[in-house]
């Protein structure tokens, strides 16, 4: 008998103990921090902890290109855990201004991991933080958890991760290597910092260009928490960093959210110091870019912050530092945890506080916004589509808006003139209305100009909609009121024939050209016209379209049905005219009507190319145009078909192509042969050191009579002398950390069919050209007075003027065309993304 009861003693023994939640260790099998665990054994973790815990749920809210599973664990103590979706519902109330602060609602915390795939310890760090936080025999969390909902996303960038964990699991030793120069600390192109495509979603929370980046901003507009940590790492030397920020904060951040950043730096000082760890505030990273993981949080009412330990990529295990310490993984997630513990334990002191600070941002946001700009007028100006596109954007950043009610007319600034006018309103006009709750996230997307407090920034420091969408824009002083509903067409009736002897489609957006897009890979044959012309008492610009039935009877009866139904799809408005006889202009059998030939498009990749830039144009081809590209690594040049080839595009980078004069020739050769090479950003530049006719503009002499010179030549002598604390100042006199500037069109060259007389460009960098005087085009230039918004140094501003920007070099029967400024930036820059189309689908035809 005592050995059945000794029995079921122990039956119930392990059945207490299978209910516990194991620890990561207990369920990875190995200690934390001895090695990289792989993304599949981190949801597995997530899983077990939730079907064994009480007070966490697990959702999947979305997969990423590779088919990686995005989710995210909520933890609540079992009051909250009960009133979940009241509580989210609440905050989601609060931040829409309809619901009043609740005495006991409790702080949403949300913890972001590892958003840079290669900075891998965020994601350890998560599993750590996840058990302490259901480890009831932690009484200090429980206590937080009482004012608290924690979410945790421990991996935002799953397949730049499994990048990085499998490049390091596969080449580290037994025993970790210190010797930061061996194997194991060198990740081979393109690194794992980014995601599938090669975008970092760190610059992505705004624009929502990729796929991650929309799923997860979705749920995170479902919950709308108080406090958000984005978890990061730096290089290896640098101590810990966390908030407060550094300056220029955006003047739209309150003085609670300042204080409050200030509190939670100064509780995790507290615990670095009892550890005798090292950690800087108030330095490089500043909170102005609105599409980062902390600034984007701040702009919608929250406080957000970046948590940065050193290490990245370069750090694996364990890395040998320059002070002779050893830097490990396990110190690294050390860090991580004290930190996220801590702002939780903050948030749940100061709970009260913050949901009542909370709740006042976006009243205060609807009654009384922010700046001098109270409602915002964007100009149809004949491109719905285009207009559309923004307000989608406008929808996923829960920024309301209407349209034109009536005919009138308002007064206000022009971006585009930089002037105070006068305008009409109409009806398919976009009317936004800084009375709303979210007028602070409205106000930094569109404001004109940004004030920066510190010109030493982080990021680009211009990014307003109206110049990266090129609608004709006016912010207006006084208030608006939209009017419900969806924009109405102007002039856009389409001529109808029974039997159309063409079809035709105006191009001027991303839309016209993915229509195109279907179209060639279905085998129609399109053209498009080089010149204005007018049917049916309609006008057509230079770039439409034109859909002849003759050369397309391979379609049949099909031929309408077909193309009437793609462009639908694409909600592109058709003409349909039954002659090819014009009232005014050429005819379409004219040799100023092109036939557009399907381009065979290769990109080149590799070791030395921008991963970024190379994403963007990969991106672009297959997740936007759904148009295929051929991807070839750089060493692989010589294996290249060329006869196969029409298109190569060279992204920003350093080509060893250049390097070797017989490769360079034979590309040379190809574009002489009826090439057409598409260079941007620096590959531009190494164009024109191939001395192929394209020059760098070099900074004149502005100086033209002797004593002029020697005055001139005297200051140069002392200007050597600088103070060493003005180090950095004095390196910003040639930083252009991202700047708009007004670009001058060619608007007869193909380049820049579908545009106005100016094209507004990001400038990063100080390139310009020198005029193309035989042999090409000078298609978009800077004149003088053409910058317009964003930070720009001294030196370098007085240099980017009177040169080119965006040109075309005809070499034999082929094409450079030369793009200084990247069209396709993030893929937010949504202008450009016309300008690109144009210099690969029409430029050469």
């Amino acid at each position: 008998m005592r050995r059945y009861v000794l029995l079921a003693f122990a039956m119930l023994g392990f059945l207490f103990a299978s209910a516990q939640v194991p620890t990561p260790d207990q369920f990875l099998g190995y200690p934390l921090g001895t090695q990289f665990t792989p993304h599949y054994k981190v949801v597995d973790y997530f899983k077990q902890v939730a079907a064994t815990a009480k007070n966490v749920k697990l959702e999947q809210y979305g997969v990423t290109y590779e088919g990686r599973p995005l989710m995210m664990a909520i933890v609540a103590s079992p009051e909250n855990f009960s009133q979940l979706d009241n509580i989210r519902q609440h905050s989601l109330d609060m931040s829409n201004a309809r619901d009043n602060a609740g005495n006991n609602q409790p702080v949403i915390v949300w913890l972001s991991y590892n958003v840079h795939g290669n900075e891998a310890v965020s994601t350890e760090a998560a599993m750590k933080t996840l058990y302490e936080l259901v480890n009831n025999g932690n009484a200090q969390t429980q206590q937080w958890l009482k004012n608290t909902v924690v979410i945790i996303d421990p991996c935002l960038n799953p397949d730049g991760r499994e990048r990085y964990v499998n490049f390091y699991n596969n080449t580290r030793s037994v025993k970790p290597n210190v010797s930061r120069y061996s194997r194991e600390h060198n990740e081979p192109w393109p690194g794992g910092r980014s995601n599938h495509y090669y975008f970092d979603l760190n610059r992505d929370w705004a624009w929502q260009t990729q796929k991650e980046s929309q799923q997860r901003v979705a749920k995170y507009n479902e919950w709308m928490p108080q406090l958000h940590v984005d978890f990061h790492e730096q290089e290896i030397e640098a101590p810990y960093y966390f908030a407060p920020a550094a300056e220029p904060f955006h003047d739209a951040i309150t003085p609670w959210q300042r204080q409050l950043q200030v509190m939670i730096g100064k509780n995790n000082a507290k615990y670095f110091d009892q550890q005798g760890w090292l950690y800087f505030t108030k330095e490089r990273f500043d909170l102005f870019y609105p599409s980062y993981g902390d600034t984007y949080p701040m702009y919608n009412g929250s406080l957000g912050m970046t948590f940065e330990q050193g290490g990245s990529g370069r750090a694996g295990v364990a890395v040998l530092k320059r002070d002779g310490d050893t830097l490990t993984l396990s110190d690294r997630i050390a860090h991580h945890f004290t930190t996220g513990l801590s702002t939780i334990e903050v948030a749940s002191q100061n709970a009260a506080k913050i949901i009542s600070e909370y709740s006042n941002y976006f009243v205060a946001a609807q009654k009384t916004p922010q700046g001098g700009y109270k409602s915002y007028v964007v100009k149809a100006g004949g491109n719905i589509e285009k207009l559309n596109t923004l307000a989608e954007l406008l929808r996923k950043n829960n920024i309301a808006f209407g349209f034109g009610a009536n005919a009138g007319s308002a007064s206000g600034f022009n971006y585009f003139t930089g002037k105070t006018e006068t305008f009409t309103i109409d009806k398919e006009d976009l009317v936004i209305s800084a009375y709303q709750p979210h007028s602070n996230m409205l106000r930094v997307l569109f404001e004109p100009v940004s004030h920066l407090t510190d010109s030493v920034t982080y990021d680009i420091t211009a990014w307003a909609l109206p110049y990266a969408y090129g609608l004709t824009s006016y912010a207006v002083k006084q208030p608006l009121t939209p009017a419900a509903g969806a924009p109405v067409a102007r002039n856009n009736t389409p001529l109808s024939a029974q039997k159309p002897y063409a079809y035709l489609a105006q191009w001027n957006s991303l839309r016209d050209v993915k229509f195109l897009s279907a179209l060639l890979q279905n085998d129609i044959k399109v053209r498009f016209t080089e010149t204005p012309f007018s049917v049916g008492g309609k006008d057509f610009s230079a770039g439409t379209l034109i859909i002849t039935r003759s050369g397309n009877t391979s379609k049949g009866d099909q031929f309408d049905q077909y193309i009437t139904t793609q462009a639908n799809h694409f909600k592109i408005t058709l003409d349909a005219v039954g002659s090819g006889f014009v009232d005014k202009g050429t005819d379409f059998g004219s040799d100023k009507i092109r036939f557009i030939k399907k381009p065979n498009v290769t990109l080149l990749a590799g070791d030395g190319i921008s991963s970024l830039g190379m994403g963007e144009v990969w991106h672009f081809f297959e997740q936007q145009l759904d148009f295929p590209i051929t991807v070839v690594n750089e060493r692989n040049f010589g294996d290249i078909d060329w006869g196969q080839t029409d298109v190569l595009i060279l992204t920003d980078g350093d080509y060893k192509v250049f390097a070797d004069k017989a490769a360079a020739d034979h590309l040379k050769d190809w574009i002489s042969n009826g090439g057409k090479l598409i260079a941007l950003e620096s590959a531009a530049a190494q164009v024109a050191g191939a001395d192929w006719g394209i020059k760098l503009k070099k900074e004149e002499e502005k100086d033209k009579d002797k004593e002029a010179k020697d005055k001139a030549a005297a200051a140069r002598t002392y200007e050597a002398l600088k103070p060493y604390a003005n180090r950095e100042r004095e390196s910003i006199k040639q930083f252009i950390p991202g700047a708009i500037y007004k670009v001058q069109m060619d608007t007869t060259h193909p380049l820049a069919f579908g545009y106005s007389e100016y094209y507004y460009t990001l400038k990063l960098d100080s390139h310009l050209y020198e005029f193309i005087e035989n042999g090409g085009w000078n298609v978009g230039v800077l004149k003088k007075d053409s910058y317009l918004s964003g930070f720009v140094g001294a030196d370098t501003r007085q240099q980017l003027k009177d040169g080119l920007l965006f040109g075309v070099k005809d070499i034999g029967s082929g094409q450079v065309v030369l793009m200084a400024d990247n069209p396709l930036f993030r893929s937010f820059w949504e202008n450009g993304k016309l300008l690109f189309s144009n210099a690969v689908f029409l430029v050469g035809q």
